[in-house]
């Protein structure tokens, strides 16, 4: 059986382009969730009214480990910064975690490890959250970089997060 995370950590392109490469991970799903409406469109998530996140649903199997999938996750985006990543500002772009009841324990005792190695200057304010309903994004949204290889964010935003994953967890990419 495979394990399933949610994580937002910016705009779903980049995290969803980042773990379709990952050894052990099955699948990835960009959509939102988090927020207070049912079915909401990219649109309204955007527009900043439903606070939905961005999240990448990845499910993976027992050949990855939970902390794996957390470093990854946060060398791949700033867990310090409020409500944005980079030129992403909205409540839709925080850093949030969307696990299992009986994930939780290890998730937070990731962060509080990575704050005790002080790592980052600024204190880590991504949430922990219990899983809610998940809303599929739009499929324009669905593997956006492999699809559009030559858009500019692609190239400015997420080819930087591919190569460094690259550089950093080889022995974690498929390729």
């Amino acid at each position: 059986m495979n394990n399933v995370i949610y994580l937002g950590g910016g705009c779903f392109w980049c995290i969803q382009s980042v773990y379709k490469k990952i050894k052990g991970v099955k699948s990835t799903l960009p959509g939102y969730m988090g927020g207070k409406t049912d079915s909401p469109t990219y649109e309204e998530v955007c527009e900043g009214y439903t606070n939905h996140v961005e999240v990448v649903k990845v499910e993976y199997d027992k050949s990855i480990k939970l902390n794996q999938i957390l470093s990854i996750f946060f060398s791949m985006h700033d867990p310090t910064s409020i409500n944005r990543q980079g030129a992403d500002v909205g409540t839709q772009y925080r850093s949030a975690i969307f696990c299992n009841l009986d994930e939780r324990p290890e998730v937070i005792n990731f962060i509080k490890k990575l704050e005790n190695e002080r790592i980052y200057n600024d204190k880590i304010v991504t949430e922990v959250n219990d899983i809610k309903n998940f809303f599929k994004a739009e499929e324009y949204h669905h593997d956006y970089f492999n699809k559009n290889p030559e858009n500019a964010y692609c190239q400015a935003v997420i080819n930087p997060k591919i190569q460094k994953l690259k550089l950093n967890y080889q022995n974690l990419i498929t390729e």
